[in-house]
């Protein structure tokens, strides 16, 4: 089987054939390159109309060339299907690919395939690499997310909360007067450049780059080497990145990664990854730098596993989408498959940086390990390897004084935490009472879910943020697997189940409505990583919040869901 595959999302006109048989795969692309700045959108489209045309034409004689070599005939059409993004992406240039798309299924009298181009970033990792179900962390100019299979669908556990990271670098070489794209240009510079320190924000799986590129732009401004600045933009984005992947593996209890998008072509990036997933012992792959930038070659292979699952579109029904969401599509080509969080049941809590069941003697989590003695919890920062020195020394004694002070904190503000027993900042260790029986996300039920949303209200109500509230960072008490025979007959009644929040490592003080709002995403997100049905556990969240918590912010909530990248 052969099927051809259009690209054009944004600044890469590009066009592939995939044969099955043999696992080939034929890419011709034709790159627009702006004089300057960004990306303009009318010039993307203005090359991706002259180039469509000349890239397909390449890749249908290929296709000719191939099936020559088997011996067809000339009356059969060489593909067996034509696939195209439909999205995201810029929206005249998407329609350009999808004229085209239709057009030439049209005339063949072939299937037509409409592909979401981040789920072929994740797909075409998943298919060279050969593992069963990963987490994809997608790095690309205008994207940055992390998706995990879960509930027939791609799951978006974190993403960037204001711009893609590309985007976001290229806006810093803008302020400095490099051209598109600016991504090689910052890692050429910061092999001559030492760290530079700049603000570091990740809040549980999302982030947020906002903050780093105005501090950079400014200490270049105020006199920093731009090599120095560079350096500091690297190691600071990419741990990041690595960190929030990390605790995705953490939080699916998978341990398979595969990197996806234009960035990860950056070698600094590809060497933090690896080295995380080896301390993890977890397998980490990233495709070829073909394959990482925009290019039709993913879009063949995502469109052939969908033809084979008979995933196809009718022309009619084929309209383009620029805000297209990789959770929005049905993922019918791994119908009956496990999970992500397949192994989401039989991990404790502690291999995500919380706390553990009392049978575990010593666990390696996100962020630490912990170690139980006697009826105590010691948890250790180790360093992190893979970011710099400087940086990692920061966020492990930072991290590890808000955690026990926030915790403390907490307690006084009636919501169940461990006693914070002995705290040695040099170490980077606590010693904490041990809490429940097992992990949230060990345990999902309405009224637990609705005690987390009571306890994140009275820590809003009292400025404080958790900072990373997810299925992992909470203890049950009461039966096993989320079994509701002994919590009440509706949400509202806990029974005899408790609740208790741990890890406030990446906890501060707030009496912002958007911090406040951003505690309750992170928490929910996690949920619906985590459960086929979480509907009812979303509902009971807020149910719980709204009787404890300020009365703004699940308005605001609703204002971050709406804000996403991919929305």
């Amino acid at each position: 089987m052969r099927i051809l595959g259009i690209e054009g999302t944004a600044w890469a006109a590009s066009a592939a054939v995939f044969e099955t048989d043999r696992d080939h795969v034929f890419i011709e692309s034709d790159a627009y390159q702006p004089d300057s700045g960004g990306i303009h959108p009318r010039e993307a489209a203005e090359h991706m109309g002259e180039a469509i045309p000349e890239v397909i034409a390449t890749a249908l004689d290929h296709a000719r060339e191939l099936a020559d070599e088997a011996g067809e005939s000339r009356d059969d059409p060489a593909i067996d299907a034509v696939a195209f993004s439909r999205g995201p992406g810029l929206g005249p240039c998407l329609r350009i690919v999808g004229t085209a798309a239709r057009t030439l299924a049209g005339r063949l009298g072939v299937p037509l395939v409409g592909v979401n181009h981040m789920v072929a970033h994740l797909e075409i990792g998943r298919h060279q690499s050969g593992f069963d179900s990963p987490v994809c962390l997608n790095a690309s100019g205008a994207n940055a997310h992390l998706l995990g299979y879960h509930g027939g669908r791609y799951r978006v556990l974190g993403e960037t909360m204001d711009t893609g990271v590309g985007n976001a670098i290229d806006k810093f070489t803008r302020h400095v007067g490099w051209s598109h794209p600016g991504g090689p240009k910052v890692e050429a510079a910061a092999e001559d450049g030492e760290y530079t320190d700049l603000p570091y924000v990740v809040k549980g799986m999302d982030f947020s780059f906002s903050g780093i590129m105005s501090a950079a732009k400014q200490a270049v401004d105020d006199g920093e080497p731009v090599e120095n600045v560079c350096a500091g933009l690297q190691e600071t984005i990419f741990a990041m990145l690595t960190e929030v992947a990390e605790r995705a593996l953490s939080l699916t209890g998978t341990d398979e990664l595969v990197l996806g998008g234009g960035v990860g072509q950056n070698a600094r990036l590809r060497e933090m990854l690896s080295e995380m997933c080896e301390a993890r012992g977890a397998a980490f792959y990233a495709p070829d730098p073909r394959f990482l930038r925009d290019n039709a070659g993913m879009i063949a292979v995502t469109g052939a596993k969908m033809l084979a699952a008979g995933d196809t579109i009718a022309i009619e029904a084929s309209a383009i989408d620029p805000n297209f969401r990789p959770d929005q599509v049905p993922v019918t080509w791994r119908s009956g498959e496990e999970s992500v969080a397949r192994g989401l049941h039989d991990r404790s809590a502690a291999d995500t940086g919380g706390e553990a069941s009392a049978d575990a003697a010593d666990l390696r989590g996100a962020e630490a390990t912990v170690e139980f003695v006697d009826e105590t919890v010691v948890k250790r920062r180790l360093p992190k390897t893979y970011r710099h020195p400087e940086l990692d020394e920061r966020l492990r004694r930072e991290r590890t004084v808000a955690e026990a002070r926030l915790t403390s904190e907490a307690r006084r503000q009636g919501v169940p935490t461990p006693l914070v027993r002995d705290v040695d900042r040099q170490k980077a260790t606590i010693t904490f009472s041990a809490v429940g029986d097992r992990d949230l996300a060990r345990g999902l039920s309405p009224a637990r879910v609705r005690q987390v949303g009571s306890h994140l209200g009275r820590l809003h109500a009292a400025e404080l943020v958790h900072g990373d509230p997810t299925t992992r960072n909470a203890r049950v008490t009461g039966p096993a697997g989320g079994d509701t025979a002994e919590t009440g007959d509706d949400a509202s009644d806990p029974g005899p189940d408790r609740v208790y929040l741990i890890d406030f490592g990446l906890g501060f003080h707030s009496g912002h409505v958007e911090d406040h709002a951003m505690d309750l995403h992170v928490f929910e997100q996690s949920v619906v990583g985590t459960t086929d049905d979480p509907e009812p556990l979303l509902s009971a969240v807020e149910a719980g919040y709204a009787e404890t918590g300020p009365g703004a912010t699940l308005d605001r909530l609703r204002e971050i869901e709406g804000r996403g990248r991919y929305q």
